[in-house]
């Protein structure tokens, strides 16, 4: 059975699972109903059904024995056929307290790390650091909507015609300067922390997304390309493809179903793609601009580690990301998530929020997780530690960490406001001079798509 959570780690300490789980909002009555019993029933009918095998068998060398030596074995022939309807049934019932506990833990998220902070909603995060000073104008600063479209580099009501609401469309400079971000981002992790760069699909299927967690429980916010109705395990088989919401999901499953070897961990990877979400219940938030878009940009950084070196491995990865934002000399801040603000697969999980002047608050640019072995454990990934130098008999499950090194789109909003200029020009910052082809300033664009 497929444990997205240890199970034998639930069934020896379910009360410190349901309290847990009552940290993060969720009532362990409704997500573990009945986990006890359903639990107590698979195991008593997989004991069961061992033990009339065994029977079985006792009997049927018995039988062989009895009709070797000419003696009547019609009674151990009954029981045989008796045991046989009985294992049957003990059979049938363990698959189905299985199938009960696979669809209940499934949709169970990951328990909160220790050091997580409780509470229910964003205002218990915790404020770990701020980085920069707040940008003193001597002008009114401007939402990033209004700088773009001011100088011709954003159209969002043209993209609305091609496309529909949330798609945008850049031109010139603008669309040079999300190119230069992304290669700005990638050429920093790559040759400066150790990451290997990978192109992926935009597409994966749904098992993928249901190794990093999406499936089943955020189908919704999804697109899926294939009309095959509602999700449902076992309903995508033949043409199975979904729109990636975000590089975490084709690099975590890269090694899906595969054991790695201890002296390969820990292996670090990041990716430039597209990424596709449907926003699902969020109508009405951030309808303006670019924080919130059905199709955006990022560079992501995923790490596949041993147990014991996850931790660090997390404050790393946060690390590589703020670096990005200090030499772009972007003030920011880091948050520690609470119990109840955590995505659904992270353990702990680490907001990095940027400084927005045109909107005179802080916005989330890059999120940082460890997912512990809940991510392996969903999509199978394993590594063969080293017990005395060698590698051992039994593979353990990997942890896994993901982080946005940055959202690309984000990113742009946050130089648009934090380097407007009074005429409404953008100072470009100094480390993106060079990918800017030499250019300092983006100007308004001159051509017909400018109104």
């Amino acid at each position: 059975m497929v444990s997205m959570l240890d199970l034998a780690f639930v069934r020896t300490n379910l009360a410190q699972v349901e309290e847990k789980l009552r940290t993060r909002g969720l009532d362990p009555a409704v997500a573990l109903a009945n986990f006890a019993a359903i639990d107590t029933a698979r195991r008593e009918a997989i004991t069961r059904s061992e033990t009339t095998k065994a029977e079985r068998n006792r009997l049927s060398n018995e039988i062989q024995a009895l009709k070797k030596s000419g003696q009547d074995a019609t009674s151990q022939m009954d029981a045989v056929k008796a045991l046989k309807a009985e294992g049957e049934g003990l059979e049938v019932a363990a698959a189905e307290a299985d199938t009960r506990l696979r669809d209940m833990m499934q949709t169970v998220p990951n328990l909160p790390a220790d050091s997580v902070p409780l509470g229910a909603d964003e205002h218990a995060n915790q404020q770990v650091k701020t980085w920069g000073t707040i940008p003193t104008l001597d002008f009114t600063p401007k939402p990033h909507w209004e700088l773009g479209e001011a100088l011709g580099v954003l159209d969002f009501e043209r993209a609305a015609k091609i496309t529909g609401a949330r798609f945008v469309v850049q031109f010139g400079q603008g669309a040079r300067l999300e190119r230069a971000l992304a290669n700005f981002m990638l050429d920093l992790h790559t040759r400066q922390h150790g990451y290997t760069e990978v192109l992926p699909p935009a597409m994966v299927n749904s098992k993928s997304l249901f190794g990093t967690g999406q499936l089943p429980k955020f189908a919704e916010d999804l697109f899926h390309c294939d009309d095959k109705g509602p999700y449902e395990p076992g309903n995508y088989q033949d043409s199975d493809h979904w729109l990636i919401p975000t590089a975490e999901v084709p690099l975590t499953n890269i090694f899906r179903d595969e054991t790695l070897d201890e002296a390969d961990l820990t292996i670090s990877f990041c990716a430039y793609t597209s990424c596709y979400r449907s926003e699902a219940g969020s109508h009405g938030k951030d309808t303006r601009g670019l924080i919130r878009q059905h199709q955006f940009q990022k560079v992501e950084l995923v790490k596949f580690t041993r147990p014991q070196d996850s931790e660090a491995e997390h404050e790393n990865l946060t690390r590589n990301a703020e670096t990005i934002l200090e030499q772009l000399g972007l003030p920011y801040r880091r948050m520690l998530l609470c119990t109840g603000d955590m995505g659904f697969s992270s353990a702990k999980t680490y907001d990095l929020e940027v400084w927005l002047p045109g909107q005179s608050t802080y916005r989330e640019i890059s999120s940082c997780s460890n997912f512990e072995s809940f991510q392996a454990r969903r999509a199978n990934i394993r590594y063969r530690p080293l017990v005395d130098g060698k590698p051992a008999k039994k593979p353990d499950f990997l942890h896994t960490l993901n982080g946005s090194g940055l959202a690309v789109g984000r990113t742009y909003v946050a130089i648009l406001e934090n380097y407007q200029q009074a005429d409404g020009t953008i100072r470009i910052p100094e480390v993106l001079i060079p990918y800017m082809d030499g250019e300092t300033v983006i100007g308004r664009q001159q051509g017909p798509w400018k109104k």
